[in-house]
């Protein structure tokens, strides 16, 4: 499975990364603007941690995902435990059971 994450914090990418592999998914983290995120892709899940993120930045992300098959979660918080109970969620929705 793969992960998506716009915004959060800069310094807990390694941390958000280390999660998702616990969780069994391929993590790409984008924590400010760099240019475009042009190379997002189609992930299964897109996670927008919207209080660390500017608008344009969401605006980019979601019209990068535009007509394909991603869930899109929008957390205000950008804590560990808010992504712990979003991969839970998803699995759970998948119907894959949590990992950790």
């Amino acid at each position: 499975m793969s992960v998506v994450i716009v915004g959060g914090n800069e310094c807990m990418v390694r941390q958000y990364k280390e999660l998702c592999s616990e969780y069994k998914c391929k993590a790409k983290i984008y924590p400010k603007m760099t240019g475009s995120l042009k190379n997002i892709g189609a992930p299964d899940l897109l996670v927008l941690f919207t209080s660390t993120v500017s608008h344009k930045m969401i605006r980019n992300a979601l019209d990068q995902t535009k007509g394909k098959p991603v869930r899109t979660v929008r957390s205000h918080t950008s804590s560990m435990n808010a992504l712990k109970a979003i991969l839970e969620d998803h699995m759970e929705e998948r119907g894959e059971g949590a990992y950790v």
